[in-house]
């Protein structure tokens, strides 16, 4: 047991309970950072494949599943350049020419669009 004045006012304190807390605080933290930036992702990755889709001429059920399987291929691999790769390869085979820094700024841009949509929904 630890005492620490505050205020003008002597504190017991247990330093291990309260190193305690704080790690799980910690802990609880990073959790919760690691779900927002999974979040993130995969709304980003959303966001990209229905612009994609749109740029290649896919709508409805189509556009659907060209969405789905892209999120879930990000899931899968975890790396936000085979997603980059991905869209580049289909714009490419459909004739949709795009080049890495177009690509990249529209990444950019949908990632700032989704931290704010995934922000706003957290606060309803």
């Amino acid at each position: 047991m630890d005492q620490v004045q505050s205020g003008g006012l002597l504190h017991t304190v247990n330093m291990n309970t309260f190193n305690d807390e704080r790690e799980r605080a910690f802990e609880r933290k990073f959790a919760l950072d690691q779900e927002l930036a999974f979040k993130v992702t995969a709304r980003r990755n959303a966001l990209l494949a229905r612009w994609a889709a749109a740029r290649i001429g896919f709508s409805g059920s189509r556009a659907a599943a060209y969405v789905k399987d892209l999120v879930e291929s990000q899931v899968a691999h975890d790396d936000s350049r085979s997603v980059t790769t991905r869209v580049m390869k289909d714009l490419a085979a459909n004739g949709v020419p795009v080049t890495r820094d177009e690509l990249d700024a529209r990444i950019a841009r949908f990632t700032g669009r989704a931290r704010a949509d995934i922000v706003r929904s957290s606060l309803r």
